[in-house]
């Protein structure tokens, strides 16, 4: 009677194992599955009009980072920069005219680096010369970037596809109230970004794209003058005295001092040990709503990557013009017949569209 009843629950217990494992399984694949995308966008957009479009972004951009790595930082950036004034639109893109500045003139994107523009139109030359123009500059930049986070070493995954680009460009006002700056703390931050459906966690693992990438000294001397920031482990902020001397040194140092090239967790480690260049960083890990998170972070990459790769497509999709919407602009840095009316280009490129479809 003990054998059966021993046996007998060595069977409920196998059915249990194996519906929990089932369980475990199916609770993966869930987490497997990619984000949910906005109307108009597609994971495989081009697969038939331009097959070979990621291939191309991909091979041009391993030959610019062998020879700069840095470059990759100043993609990633000029993608965060697109998104968060207008949505992803290519609007960062576009040059300012006599009539007045552009968004790419405003303060906060006045550290872009040239030369992410004039690689995005390298890119964009390529890809119109393998499909003709089919392929917006806002698609090119959300490709670009997703290939500076992998090429440094960060994760690879699909970019939702379909972006069109933007007829106009935002305002300085608009531009500074959709940029954070480095002095900003995680309320004002965290405030902002919610304003874009973005959560705290999405808004951490955002922050870890300053695992890469350099900074001019006058977005941080703020914390080293007149008095050191008390926050600032004080040896790290001696070493950055050295590189900023005065409060208008135009000198430049890297974001994360472990590992300035490489696309890694190791951005989280600095904040725990009071390393974070800007206010904006090291009150991540000073804010008891985000200091978890950065730990969580700092401890493992794996968890990192993965909220990461979420937010950017979270974020990727923002306010995005899709269909025959907006343009697909044959220069990047300027709208397509600029001379026409205004109303006589959206009407040629709502025809465009459809014949591009």
């Amino acid at each position: 009677m003990a054998y059966a009843f021993s046996k007998s629950h060595f069977f409920t217990f196998l059915v249990i194992l194996t519906f929990l494992s089932f369980s475990l399984i199916k609770e993966s694949e869930a987490q497997a599955k990619p984000p949910p995308i906005v109307k108009g966008l597609s994971w495989n957009f081009y697969d038939s009009s331009c097959p070979k479009l990621e291939s191309i972004i991909r091979n041009e951009l391993k030959k610019i980072f062998d020879d700069d790595i840095g470059q990759a930082a100043g993609l990633l950036r000029l993608h965060f920069h697109d998104c968060f004034v207008q949505g992803c639109d290519g609007s960062v893109l576009l040059d300012g005219s006599a009539s007045g500045p552009s968004e790419k003139d405003a303060p906060p994107n006045l550290s872009l680096r040239a030369s992410a523009f004039k690689i995005i139109e390298k890119l964009r030359g390529r890809v119109q010369k393998q499909c003709g123009r089919i392929v917006s500059c806002a698609d090119i930049t959300a490709i670009a970037a997703r290939d500076a986070v992998f090429l440094s070493g960060g994760a690879d995954y699909k970019v939702p596809l379909g972006r069109r680009d933007g007829l106009t460009f935002a305002t300085r006002n608009v531009t500074l109230d959709n940029l954070p700056s480095p002095s900003s703390n995680t309320t004002t931050i965290l405030n902002s970004l919610a304003t874009k459906n973005l959560n705290p966690t999405d808004v951490v693992a955002l922050s870890g794209g300053h695992t890469i990438g350099i900074s001019h000294c006058s977005s941080f001397t703020n914390r080293l003058y007149p008095k050191q920031d008390p926050v600032m482990d004080k040896t790290y902020g001696n070493n950055l005295k050295l590189t900023c001397p005065t409060n208008n040194t135009d000198n430049t140092t890297v974001l994360d001092i472990r590992s300035p090239n490489k696309f890694d967790n190791k951005y989280y480690v600095d904040l725990m040990n009071r390393q974070g260049l800007f206010t904006s960083d090291q009150d991540l890990y000073t804010d008891k709503r985000t200091k978890d998170i950065v730990t969580n972070f700092a401890v493992n990459q794996s968890l990192f990557f993965e909220k990461f790769v979420a937010a950017m497509i979270k974020m990727g999709q923002l306010n995005v013009l899709t269909g025959t919407q907006g343009e697909i602009r044959a220069n990047c840095s300027a709208r397509n017949k600029a001379t026409k009316s205004f109303l006589g280009s959206v009407v040629e490129d709502v025809v465009e569209g459809f014949l591009e479809i």
